[in-house]
């Protein structure tokens, strides 16, 4: 089930999700209009009367489709049309008509025996995306679904339901992404998630990047180049995420499996922080452009009617439970944080860092996070989010320096988190990250001063799909901040993603690399495994293996590893 917050500002405790039920002729449906809800015989009536305008002579899925945010009975399902996905008024090349769809999930690939069907209307007010919240279905089970827009078809997409409360499954599979700058490579680490047949994939933001053409460049240049200007706009944000999902990688991991998604800061604007843009002289129509990020969020996202946005404010933090075994909360570090502390970037020695009145979740998520831990009854607490958690110093000797876009930046946030789930007793917490453009996990303590306390959780951190170009690769040990940071058991520079394997006794994580993505079609390797052990917040090394070929981290200096770490997790000057 789904445990999302009302949608208010500031949010509120937990409610559970509304619903609307309706008749049909193969089963159940609830009818969406890309956020506007309306009965299915009004629907289908006005469906009818439209069917002869609303022929398109090419295939408006050119989009794809996905599924996200999966419950027992059911699960979203998403799709937006588009004839040119580019096209720079963000409306896709489609006609300024609604467009009615009929969709159907099926418990074969074949569609041989179907299981709901309804019909939804693809309104142009909303870009001419859809969000259906199917129910009906039977947990813990494969489904496959497509939509139909006249004459075309969509591709048919696997997704599944989410077990039975209070069931334990034998295992599932997860795996998460972040950090996909389109310039910078090719999505193959999409595609490599997509032959993994996930039973759920995670994405920790950054699903696409705000600059122009050439504003960011990788090492050794860019491969391609977005369209149009720096989103600050509904049609830049909108033509920015169609270029994204036009991707034939991204739209294969889409259709493997569903997603939960949360955003990062470059679907807004880099290094935002509640109010606050990265550039400060931007402040006054801050708001106007987080509006519309929002609206095109979610009108590209498989996310439930209660991430409607109102405004500048859309509600993403929620949990879901994969039966007893796992309970997914998912944060928004973004949206009411406080600003940055000194000015942003690494610092040492900031008063902000540890003021104790300061947060990167705002006080309502924390006290949600906190009340969920209490409420767990779940084998493993899987907190995704978006920054790096654990203590991460820059510096050898006794100053230390951080970033203050991490919750480095936010210390006593940190700390009553950590505290939260050890006072609840959380059996086994596990958080996990994007952001940083490389593999790194950690052991997570109450007192990183001191090297012998006891570890209280771990963190996986993933690569970037694309972001900072192919990057290098490096025995698991081999930064130099490990030594001064003795609980940071990994680092990796090279792109991929982390591959788990959830069980009621372990906790396999497999950090997939990317020889390369300056290329389409470069095969996932497991760089290095680690197992996590129920009750056991430690990080157990299984395998550390290179790739053939690869420029090792002995071939570069330990200078020029942090001054590229530091440099891409820097904000521009502010």
């Amino acid at each position: 089930m789904t445990d999302t917050p009302a949608p208010t500002t500031p949010p509120a405790p937990d409610r559970t999700r509304r619903r609307l039920v309706v008749g049909g002729a193969v089963g159940a449906a609830t009818v969406g209009t890309g956020g506007v809800l309306v009965p299915a015989a009004a629907a289908g009536a006005a469906a009818d009367r439209r069917r002869h305008a609303d022929a398109l002579r090419r295939d408006p899925f050119t989009l794809g489709v996905a599924s996200g945010d999966p419950v027992p009975d059911g699960v979203v399902l998403w799709t937006r049309l588009a004839l040119d996905p580019t096209a720079a008024d963000g409306r896709g090349g489609m006609p300024d008509r609604p467009v009615a769809l009929t969709w159907q999930v099926a418990s074969d690939p074949r569609f041989r025996r179907v299981a709901r069907t309804g019909r939804v209307t693809a309104l142009p007010q909303h870009a001419h995306s859809v969000h259906v919240e199917v129910e009906g279905l039977q947990p813990g089970r494969e489904y496959w679904y497509r939509f139909r827009a006249g004459r075309h078809v969509s591709r048919a997409a696997r997704t599944s339901t989410s077990p039975t409360p209070g069931a334990l499954p034998a295992s599932m599979t997860m795996a998460f992404a972040s950090c996909a700058q389109l310039e910078h490579g090719f999505f193959s680490a999409y595609r490599n998630i997509a032959a993994d047949q996930p039973d759920l994939v995670l994405h920790l933001g950054d699903y696409l990047y705000e600059y122009t053409a050439r504003d960011y460049v990788a090492p050794g240049g860019n491969v391609r180049d977005h369209e149009g200007p720096e989103t600050v706009d509904l049609a830049s944000y909108r033509q920015r995420h169609a270029q994204y999902k036009a991707d034939a990688d991204l739209q294969a991991a889409h259709a493997a499996a569903p997603w939960l998604v949360v955003w990062d800061d470059h679907e807004v604007d880099n290094n935002w922080a509640g109010d606050t843009p990265e550039n400060i002289a931007e402040k006054p129509g801050f708001a106007a452009r987080r509006a519309a990020a929002f609206r095109a969020y979610y009108e590209n996202m498989p996310l439930r009617r209660s991430s409607i946005p109102r405004g500048d404010h859309l509600q993403l933090f929620r949990r879901l439970h994969w039966g007893a075994l796992a309970s997914f909360h998912m944060l928004d570090t973004r949206q009411f944080r406080d600003d940055q502390g000194c000015g942003d970037g690494y610092r040492a020695d900031c008063p902000a860092a540890v003021d104790p009145s300061r947060s990167i979740v705002g006080p309502a998520q924390e006290r949600w996070l906190l009340d969920g831990f209490r409420r767990s009854r779940a084998r493993w607490d899987v907190i995704g989010q978006q920054v790096f958690f654990a203590q991460r110093d820059s510096t050898d000797g006794p100053v230390k320096t951080v970033s203050m876009d991490a919750w480095d930046g936010y210390q006593a946030s940190r700390d009553r988190i950590t505290r939260g789930w050890v006072d609840a007793r959380v059996r086994n917490p596990v958080v996990l990250t994007g952001d940083v453009h490389a593999h790194w996990a950690s052991e997570l303590k109450l007192d990183y001063d001191d090297p012998t306390s006891r570890s209280v959780g771990t963190e996986l951190v993933c690569s970037s799909v694309t972001s900072g170009g192919n990057g290098a690769d490096s025995a698991v040990t081999a930064h130099p901040w490990l030594r001064w940071n003795p609980h940071l058991k990994l680092q990796n520079n090279l792109r991929g993603y982390v591959r788990t394997r959830i069980t009621p006794d372990d906790l396999t994580a497999e950090f997939r690399c990317l020889p390369q993505v300056r290329t389409p079609g470069a095969e996932a390797f497991t760089r290095a495994t680690f197992v996590v052990e129920d009750r056991v917040p430690a990080l157990n090394l299984v395998q550390d293996r290179g790739v053939p070929g690869a420029r090792t981290f002995a071939q570069r200096s330990a200078e020029e590893d942090t001054r590229a770490t530091i440099e891409h997790e820097t904000a521009r000057p502010r």
